[in-house]
Parts: structure tokens; sequence; C-alpha cells
């Protein structure tokens, strides 16, 4: 039987908003290299990457280094720096420059900012604030209060919060932006795909946030079609194969996600709004002008087969899953 003619579609390139690519400092999880690798095959030509490395992302040293090797690749990395040296220090970073010297954006990914002066002094930058939280619904609320309060105090705060996964903290956002906070929050598919009845005896499934009930992946859903949720990210996140299958509590948060999010999400949301999600908005909020094209065959059906992932890590909750809409490399 002759193998199906698949109609090639072209559309606006995606950018993630929310990545690990290890380097500095964890190349044997993932380098600079495989991580462009791995963002192409799912069909982006942008990436935040987040300061979480070894040295930390604080220097305008590591983030030109960053920019430097995805120039190489031909890649576009949109560097995360930190909002506080080391990440676990008080002390804030000088924005201004760390801006200058190419970041887009702030966070402690992997160290959540739990003092609220300093996170207020960090709002009253004007700077994008990337927050990661993992007491999530009880972070989230009283950073909108942080954010509300810098508003009034006459600054323009930028709030960006990370994977979002449970009901709780998507009422609050919703609410928040209803009240007029020009909040702006992400999801990842892994959150409107499993839940935490998935989770087996080792950490496939491992992330953080970790995954919440058939309630919470409902309200991801919910919040990704009523536009309380503006972006779809992946945090990807690979480990080694090894560190992946460990027992679940002694295997390390996160997982992979960049070659098959667009599909999770076409399947989800169709094609215009996964663009929305995952072209349009993260170029807004991130203020870039990335006008680059991919294609993509809608109607392809193909099946995940880690092993011939271009990430190094090959442990994928995707294993074996079906998925609609083939990101085409030529």
């Amino acid at each position: 039987m002759a193998k199906r003619e698949y109609k090639i579609t072209q559309i606006p390139s995606l950018i993630d908003m929310h990545v690990h690519f290890r380097e500095p400092g964890f190349e044997y999880k993932e380098t600079i290299e495989t991580g462009v690798a791995a963002a192409r095959a799912g069909g982006f030509s942008g990436v935040c990457t987040m300061p979480n490395t070894n040295p930390v992302t604080d220097s305008p040293a590591i983030i030109k280094e960053i920019i430097s090797k995805a120039k190489k690749q031909k890649f576009e990395i949109y560097p995360i720096a930190a909002i506080t040296k080391n990440l676990d220090s008080l002390e804030l970073v000088d924005f201004k420059e760390l801006k200058a010297a190419g970041a887009i954006g702030f966070s402690n990914d992997g160290l959540p900012l739990l003092d609220k002066d300093v996170f207020l002094q960090a709002l009253k930058s004007e700077e994008l604030i990337l927050s990661h939280c993992e007491e999530e619904s009880e972070e989230v609320a009283w950073q909108i209060e942080m954010f509300a309060k810098a508003k009034a105090e006459g600054f323009n705060p930028k709030l960006h919060f990370c994977h979002i996964s449970k009901k709780e903290s998507i009422d609050l956002i919703r609410n928040a932006k209803k009240n007029g906070l020009s909040i702006t929050c992400e999801t990842a598919p892994h959150y409107f795909t499993f839940t935490n009845n998935d989770i087996g005896i080792n950490g496939t499934y491992k992330m953080n946030p970790a995954l919440g009930s058939e309630i919470d992946k409902r309200a991801v859903m919910d919040g990704l079609f009523d536009g309380t949720i503006d972006v779809i990210a992946t945090d990807h996140a690979p480990h080694s194969d090894e560190e992946k299958l460990k027992i679940y509590p002694n295997s390390p948060n996160g997982i992979t996600g960049l070659e098959t999010a667009f599909s999770l999400a076409y399947e989800l949301l169709g094609l215009d709004k996964t663009l929305e999600k995952m072209a349009y908005n993260p170029r807004r909020i991130l203020g870039i002008n990335n006008k680059k094209m991919v294609k993509v065959a809608l109607d392809e059906e193909w099946v995940v087969v880690p092993s011939q992932f271009k990430t190094k890590c090959k442990i994928s909750p995707y294993k074996g899953m079906k998925l609609k809409g083939k990101i085409i490399n030529d």
C-alpha cells in the first residue's frame, strides 16, 4: 500500500517561555546543542532558558555565553536571569546590567522566592518576572497581592506565573484578571494530559508542581479555553535516564516536553488556539519579533518513540501515545 501523502501547512514557529537546557553545569542532562535540536524537532524557533544552571545565570558573562552558543546553532535563546544572586540569597541582581547583556526576564526557577518584600522590590524593577511557585496556590495568592501593591504605588510591574497546574491557582488568576490586573500565566501539556492517578513507581511522571487531580486537569483545560491561561510552555527539564528511572521519591523533578508539546496542544485546542498559546501570546508577553515559520502535517498521526528524541533524556510519560499533527523538519 502506498504511503499516504499529507498536506503540509506553514504556521508561525513556536516560542517556549520555559525550558531547562542545563548548560552550564549539567551538560550530562542536556546541552544547548541537544536542547536546540529538540526544540527544532518540536517546531520551536525560540526558547527562554531558566537560570538554575551551575553557576547560576546571574551574571552578564553567563548570559552572553548562552546567547553566543545559541547563535552558533542559528537559534534564538532568550535567557531568563535569576532574580536574586545565586538564587538563594535575598540580594537582588542588577536588573539593568543583566538586561543589557541580553536577559529577557527574571525568575528564581528551581528555588521559589518566598520573601514578600524582596518579591515586591523585584516587581518594582518593572522587568518581566516569571514566578516559579511550588506551594502553588498559596504563593500565587500573595504574589497577586504584591503585584496589586506595586501597581497602587505607581509602578508598572510585569508578572507571569510559570507552570500553573491547580484549580485554586487558576481561580485566583482568573479573578485577578477580572479585577483588571494584567497578570499572565502558563501551563504545560502534562497538566492537561495526566493526573496524579498516572504516577507510577519511578520518576517518569514526576515534576514540580506535581500532577493534580482530575478536577485540576479540567480546570487547566477550562483556563486554556476561556483565556485565563495565556501560554502553553513545556517546562522541558531533562535528566539522565538513570536519574528519572529511580523510584519516585528519589527521582528528580522534571520531564521532557519540546518534541511532543505541539501535537498535545493541537489535539486539545485545534490550530488557532494552539498558535495563540504557543506562538502569538509568548511573542507578545516577551516583546519579541520572531517571524520564523515552521512546516506541519496537521492530519498526520504519529507514535511517540522517546528513543528517537533529540533531547538527551529518552524517558517520557508520552511513550507509545498516538498523537496528531507532525512537525516537519526538512
